[in-house]
């Protein structure tokens, strides 16, 4: 509920501000866009896979309650163990309410950076930790089926750390034909480490203040740009 309510307080006049992480938007376009996914997401949840079209309206702030609030009211009352479409086939319940919870705390940073840079909130660490879960084993594996992995990386190993959860790392495999998601120590051709938000805003292809260290960057970089989602 709080990063909606960010959301849906940023006022009026800071909405033509551009949004770094999404090249041609202002915050206008992510407000609509958010919205627009939390009534696509409820649609899911009903049984319906219809477009969302973009809101008529100048003042986003009370619509984007309004979508926020329609999804919450969806989800109230569901089995979130019982099966359901979603963009990557069956899933539970369960994975709409971890995914949408994801998108909006990710653009509730954009928007926040946008209208002052460098001034955005963090993201919960323990959260941070759950959405790079959710980056490696949702958005990895459906990105890289999409792109031609070069030679010299299949088989590279990138190691992610939260050095602020004590927590063991994933290490994420380029392997054929699909990726290789380990869970605990394990050798790696480069390690990234830093706090679950810095590592989480990174693998979405953030700028955070305290960028994580690389053992070896150049590696890491070409790896991350492999899976490069708005």
């Amino acid at each position: 509920m709080a990063e909606g309510d960010a959301i849906a307080a940023i006022p009026q006049e800071a909405y033509g501000a551009p949004v770094a992480a999404c090249p041609g938007w202002d915050v206008a376009r992510l407000i609509s866009h958010l919205g627009r996914v939390h009534r696509w997401a409820t649609g899911f949840l009903r049984g319906e896979d219809a477009p969302v079209p973009r809101p008529d309206r100048e003042d986003l702030s009370e619509w984007y309650r309004e979508s926020r609030d329609l999804l919450l009211r969806q989800l109230d009352g569901m089995d979130l163990d019982a099966e359901i479409d979603t963009f990557i086939g069956r899933r539970t319940v369960r994975f709409w309410l971890r995914r949408q919870a994801h998108e909006t705390a990710m653009h509730r940073w954009d928007a926040q950076d946008a209208v002052r840079p460098g001034a955005a909130a963090p993201i919960d660490a323990d959260f941070a930790g759950d959405g790079i879960d959710e980056w490696l084993h949702v958005f990895v594996p459906r990105f890289l089926a999409r792109v031609d992995v070069p030679g010299d990386l299949a088989g590279a190993a990138t190691q992610f750390t939260c050095t602020d959860l004590g927590l063991p790392p994933w290490t994420l495999r380029l392997t054929h034909p699909e990726p290789t998601i380990d869970y605990g120590a394990a050798a790696a051709d480069t390690v990234l480490s830093g706090s679950a938000a810095d590592l989480l805003l990174t693998v979405w292809h953030r700028q955070p203040a305290t960028p994580p260290e690389a053992t070896d960057a150049g590696l890491a970089r070409r790896v991350l740009d492999l899976i490069h989602v708005t």
